[in-house]
């Protein structure tokens, strides 16, 4: 990924987005978010050894 140049930045434009009540569509605004994040570390713990460890991270968005 490369930095941009101000010259660069200057030619970006940006939009406002429409007022909160313009995006709800009837009572189906809603959004579930679930979010799990779990870890395990083994070390033998003998001279010279190696600690191995793994990490998980689940994230689930439903939006009706």
């Amino acid at each position: 990924m490369r930095e941009l140049s101000f010259a660069e930045l200057d030619t970006e434009r940006t939009e406002l987005l429409p007022i909160r009540e313009t995006l709800i569509f009837g009572n189906t605004n809603f959004a579930n978010v679930w979010a799990t994040n779990s870890s395990m570390a083994v070390n033998a713990a003998t001279f010279g050894s190696l600690a191995h460890s793994e990490a998980w991270q689940a994230i689930t968005v439903t939006q009706g």
